[in-house]
């Protein structure tokens, strides 16, 4: 795995080590305060539009302490409105970001953030993975994303689930997503986080009470299929993974998303229903049905949409909150990891 790079950038410090920076080029500590309040509340991501400091240290600050460390490789943008940016970082790092507006106009709109240069998880229905893991981003590299979506428009959610596993980057991710949350001003039950759900991770993590929501990518009530689908968690059982989640509520309080991507002919039987039902009645969570997005090498497709709403009519059925995302954006390398890996293949 790359190392990532070691010369920090401005979103990459928080507000001491700011206001520490600020006056070694010959500024003030009420300088930085200034500069985050411009760059998180106002979106001004160019020191020289900050009229309120000091020309001089605008010229250093600009030269020894960027604001942006990336740069927008690509942009696609689907007739309903979904953009998704393919982002480089240095040591020529790219992640995807996708702003995903709300079907209803006065909501806002959602960003999926990535936490990893690549996955290491290697699921083999998407396209996160493909290129195996480079590096973890930094903390200012996933605030960047924050940033670069919120150009594109208004932000109400943020959903960590692009590429990369969050668990595997976890210190970078909760401190960047501290920022996000007090100086952004993105609430907590407005982020929500999805993994793969290492227990032991996801156990220490609880204890912390991290300030997010959490999603668990299930997949399927079986060993043996989340052994093939999921294969960084091979020889770890689905009840460990549920176990883990009850502790997650019992710790924090808040009922975790269990997520199951479709994938027509897999883990879309009745039978695949029943099962997840079973595994999850009496606990305190909900699923979200995906149907798959395809990959254009893959040969598994999308479930039929009859088969769709019988699987979520068996959950609900048996008590089991259940909804049904259908993923936006069809257009334009719109599965997660798609435009990252045709650009780098």
């Amino acid at each position: 795995m790359a190392s990532p790079p070691t010369e920090p950038a401005f979103l990459d410090l928080d507000l001491q080590e700011c206001q520490a920076r600020f006056v070694a080029l010959g500024g003030k500590a009420f300088h930085a305060k200034i500069a985050r309040e411009r760059v998180f509340a106002a979106g001004e991501l160019d020191f020289e539009s900050m009229t309120a400091l000091p020309a001089g240290l605008r010229g250093r600050l600009s030269e020894q302490l960027p604001i942006l460390t990336g740069t927008e490789l690509g942009r696609t943008e689907a007739s309903d409105g979904t953009t998704k940016l393919l982002i480089g970082f240095r040591g020529g790092d790219a992640v995807e970001t996708v702003h995903i507006p709300s079907l209803k106009r006065d909501r806002g709109a959602t960003l999926c953030v990535s936490s990893q240069a690549g996955c290491p998880v290697g699921c083999p229905f998407c396209a996160s993975g493909k290129l195996g893991l480079s590096r973890n981003l930094t903390r200012g590299e996933i605030i960047e994303q924050y940033l670069r979506g919120r150009a594109i428009g208004e932000l109400s959610r943020s959903v960590v689930m692009g590429v990369g596993e969050p668990l595997l980057n976890v210190e970078n991710l909760v401190s960047a997503l501290e920022t996000v949350r007090t100086e952004m001003k993105l609430g907590a039950r407005r982020i929500t986080v999805s993994t793969v759900g290492f227990p032991d991770r996801l156990r220490r993590l609880a204890s912390s009470k991290p300030h997010f929501q959490l999603a668990i990518s299930l997949h399927t009530p079986d060993d043996e299929q989340r052994d093939r689908l999921v294969p960084a968690m091979a020889g770890t059982s689905v009840e460990e993974v549920l176990l883990a989640g009850d502790d997650w509520f019992e710790q924090t309080g808040r009922e975790i998303t269990y997520e199951y991507v479709l994938l027509g002919g897999e883990n879309d039987s009745l039978g695949h229903a029943e099962r997840l039902a079973d595994r999850l009645r009496g606990r305190r969570a909900g699923v979200n049905l995906i149907p798959y997005n395809p990959i254009d090498e893959e040969p598994d497709g999308r479930p039929r949409p009859d088969h769709v709403e019988d699987f979520k009519q068996v959950l609900l059925d048996r008590g089991i909150v259940a909804t049904v995302r259908w993923s936006r954006g069809m257009q334009s390398d719109a599965a997660c990891g798609q435009l990252r890996l045709h650009a780098q293949s």
